[in-house]
């Protein structure tokens, strides 16, 4: 699901641990982590995982400081909990969130 600058409070209600994937369609590393990212929302259905692509979206990419992409941002409770930039594989994403 796409999270645009005026959705992510409702989403933030609906999850405890959101993953926010930062993107954009022009960014070729964001093109191989995204069906990564994609899989691991699949395969972890208890976790939000959600994509904000940068050009859309000035007012979350400035929120959360996102410098470069592909940047991975966690959320538990809507609180910022870390910020990884680059692409991640399923057990980066996993030991992400593992003490959550």
């Amino acid at each position: 699901m796409e999270i645009k600058d005026n959705n992510l409070e409702l989403v933030i209600k609906k999850n405890n641990i959101i993953l926010l994937d930062f993107y954009a369609v022009w960014c070729g590393p964001c093109s191989t982590y995204g069906p990564t990212f994609e899989k691991f929302g699949i395969d972890n259905p208890e976790i939000g995982t959600y994509k904000v692509n940068v050009d859309d979206n000035s007012d979350l990419v400035a929120k959360y400081g996102v410098r470069s992409i592909p940047s991975t941002v966690v959320l538990k409770g809507g609180q910022l909990v870390t910020k990884v930039q680059g692409n991640l594989t399923s057990k980066n994403l996993s030991e992400l969130i593992k003490d959550l």
